[in-house]
């Protein structure tokens, strides 16, 4: 059924399919109307393309779904989908997984395809290519792609820059990114800060610092010039952070103070001293009412 359905169309090119090697026997073969060469492109039935099991990505904008898609049904398909032929005829994806959800919406009963060989270990690597390449992803997103390319494929880093196209430089800047504190990975995957900000935190190996520099950066707006300065001057032990402070309040007097607090408003509170005569009080809440609760308390003093 599924040698019905394929029809040659011209090449337009290789793009990420260059990671992939094509037979010389295949590419070379005469097309014959019952099999399509590899390396070609061919009009595939959708009915018979399965998804990537090593699609790294698992959400997708139903708004830019629906935008390709409708893109799709006035010029139709103009870059080819990335599959692969398996034993039971039938063809699993390679890369190409927005154009192929979006040509299911768009109702297409056929989709451009280029066919390649392809093992599993391939597959993988081919899907985190193509998710790396996307315009939308965050620092900390790449940098997983790229530790997975480094681990799953066995890839060293600087084969890993080639196949991406980065330096090695680049790609450790990135990998280097996870070994900061979750809470900062966070908020660069909440765009709180972004790469400039958080590359000189990984210069500090003291957490307690990285963190305290990441609460400035993220109140007051700080600047990635003003945070080299600031980790330098760590590095340098000549600002201090939350737990190096000398303060004049002794540790015992903290700790009833913060009980009193927390009796007071009924929930947990915590002090922090961040130098002789500075400091800071936290008070959490968990829900609107308990925060009303809290500034009704405040008010009445």
């Amino acid at each position: 059924m599924a040698k019905k359905i394929l029809k040659k169309r011209q090449a337009l090119g290789k793009g990420l399919s260059a990671l992939l090697s094509d037979s010389p026997s295949s590419n070379n073969r005469e097309e014959t109307n019952d099999s399509p060469s590899l390396g070609s492109i061919s009009e595939i039935a959708l009915s018979v393309i399965e998804v990537n099991p090593f699609q790294p990505r698992k959400e997708f904008d139903r708004e830019s779904l629906q935008e390709l898609a409708d893109s799709i049904s006035t010029q139709g398909v103009i870059q080819p989908i990335t599959v692969r032929q398996l034993e039971t005829g039938r063809y699993q994806l390679i890369s190409g997984e927005r154009r192929l959800q979006a040509a299911r919406i768009a109702n297409l009963e056929t989709l451009p395809a280029y066919i390649r060989t392809a093992n599993d270990q391939q597959m993988l690597e081919m899907a985190l290519i193509e998710n790396i390449q996307r315009e939308d992803l965050n620092s900390i997103e790449i940098a997983l792609s790229y530790q997975r390319l480094v681990t799953e494929c066995n890839l060293k880093q600087e084969e890993l820059g080639k196949r991406v196209g980065k330096n090695r430089t680049t790609v450790n800047n990135y990998m280097r990114l996870l070994k900061l504190p979750p809470e900062i990975q966070k908020g660069l995957q909440e765009k709180k800060i972004d790469m400039g900000h958080a590359r000189p935190l990984v210069n500090l190996e003291n957490i307690e610092q990285q963190l305290y520099i990441y609460q400035r950066i993220v109140n007051e707006k700080l600047s990635v010039r003003e945070v080299e300065k600031l980790v330098k001057q760590l590095s340098n032990k000549q600002e201090p952070t939350p737990k190096t402070v000398d303060s004049n309040i002794p540790t015992h007097e903290i700790t009833r103070l913060q009980a009193d607090l927390s009796t007071h408003f009924g929930t947990k509170i915590k002090v922090n001293t961040l130098g002789k005569e500075k400091g800071e009080i936290k008070i959490p809440f968990h829900s609107v009412s308990e925060l009303n609760r809290i500034l009704d308390i405040i008010k009445n003093e």
